[in-house]
């Protein structure tokens, strides 16, 4: 089944948190936002995303959120220079009071923190989640794409039948128009040369060919939506050829009802397109 290149996934893992978004694009780019504390794991993040997906843009981000164990430590050296400084002027200004510890509440320079170390089972436990997520949601995106893509192929084969019929009262009344015009301008023209005449003619208005090349493209195409292979490129492909012979027809035809479904159909493959360039 195919797979979209739009989704998101997040998970945490004992205060790292790792949340992920992917987009369309033509190969596989990799946008990691982190603290500089795990650059040490950028390549083998990387290469977590690289071999899960063929396609997209992804934007990874990796944080530390409350959760996460710290140690809280104190600058003695600072807070007995604070202390002493204080005590001094006290004593020198004659200040009534006692300097307790609440005074040090406000001095935030007095207290930092340090993080422990990263635990890679819990960096790449949280990343592994997320991506599982995003993997999800991708699937989940690619069946509504495939319902969305069947129901658009369906209106191409129908206007595909439509113009087929068509097709044949087209063929009929050329030969008949040019039989009548000729019988007007020059009516001791041989049969012969009149019926050789009125096949170029219906050769040049014959459709037949690229309509079964249209119907063999419909049916690759939808033999490639149930692929589990990344297919967003053959799609693509398949689309300009399907496209290649709605032009053809809509240039060789010489009937008002072809030339208009002809024009719906163009507009139909467009939406096919539109879509396929969210596929994997």
């Amino acid at each position: 089944m195919i797979k979209s290149m739009t989704g998101y996934g997040a998970a945490e893992k004992n205060g790292i948190r790792a949340e992920v978004r992917s987009l369309n694009h033509k190969f596989i780019e990799v946008y990691l936002k982190m603290p500089s504390q795990l650059n040490a794991y950028d390549l083998e993040i990387r290469k977590q995303i690289k071999s899960r997906f063929q396609r997209g843009k992804f934007d990874l981000s990796i944080s530390f959120t409350s959760g996460r164990a710290q140690q809280i430590k104190v600058n003695s050296e600072l807070a007995r220079s604070i202390y002493s400084a204080f005590s001094d002027l006290q004593n020198e200004m004659k200040i009534p009071g006692e300097l307790d510890i609440n005074f040090f509440t406000n001095y935030r320079e007095l207290l930092s923190s340090e993080d422990q170390s990263v635990d890679e089972a819990d960096l790449f436990g949280a990343l592994d989640e997320a991506l599982k997520s995003l993997s999800a949601m991708r699937d989940k995106e690619g069946s509504s794409l495939n319902a969305e893509l069947s129901s658009l192929l369906d209106e191409v084969e129908n206007m595909r039948s439509s113009i087929s019929e068509f097709a044949v009262e087209m063929v009929k009344e050329c030969c008949e128009k040019l039989k009548n015009r000729i019988a007007e301008l020059a009516p001791q023209v041989e049969e012969s040369r009149l019926a050789q005449e009125a096949a170029v003619i219906a050769q040049k208005a014959d459709i037949t060919e690229e309509l079964a090349r249209l119907g063999s493209h419909v049916g690759q195409f939808r033999g490639l939506l149930s692929s589990d292979e990344p297919v967003g490129r053959r799609l693509d492909f398949m689309l300009q050829e399907m496209n290649r012979e709605a032009n053809t027809i809509s240039s060789k035809a010489d009937d008002l009802r072809i030339i208009n479904i002809a024009i719906s159909l163009k507009a139909a493959i467009e939406k096919i397109r539109e879509q396929v360039q969210n596929i994997q």
